[in-house]
């Protein structure tokens, strides 16, 4: 039974891996000639999704994808591109009223049929937004990674 669930859980981990990977894997399909031109150094870091100092935003596209928000400044330095990754979920906010359900039914001494209500109750969820990493870039390189832990 341990083993079993040890491996479900093994699984589990592989798909979501393979996942990210076999996009990550997509992009750079669909962009050979950036990908080709990089050093392998380079090339190992986007396969892995690492990005650093100095890279161009299509070498951050090959490594982390689309970003969620773009933002452009301008700076006495040039343009300064700010690119925003984040994590959507929702927060359990509780349980809460959300109205009644009406129950008829007969009664059998009063001879007649009766009107319950009854409360009912709901789980309530809020949309939450977290920025989980924020790249910002000068001319056209990165200049400053900014990552949540």
């Amino acid at each position: 039974m341990k083993t079993r669930v040890t491996l479900a859980l093994l699984a589990i981990g592989l798909a979501l891996t393979a996942g990210c990977e076999s996009a990550r894997e997509a992009r750079i399909r669909r962009n050979p000639h950036v990908y080709a031109q990089l050093d392998p150094e380079a090339q190992y870091n986007i396969q892995q999704g690492i990005i650093d100092l100095g890279y161009t935003p299509d070498m951050v596209y090959l490594a982390l994808g689309a970003p969620d928000e773009r933002r452009e400044t301008l700076t006495a330095d040039g343009v300064r591109q700010t690119w925003t990754y984040s994590t959507y979920y929702e927060r359990y906010e509780g349980t809460r009223h959300v109205g009644y359900e009406r129950q008829v039914y007969f009664d059998r001494h009063r001879r007649r049929y009766r009107i319950h209500y009854e409360p009912v109750f709901a789980d309530t969820y809020s949309p939450q937004r977290d920025e989980r990493i924020r790249v910002d870039f000068v001319n056209g390189r990165v200049t400053s990674v900014e990552q949540v832990r």
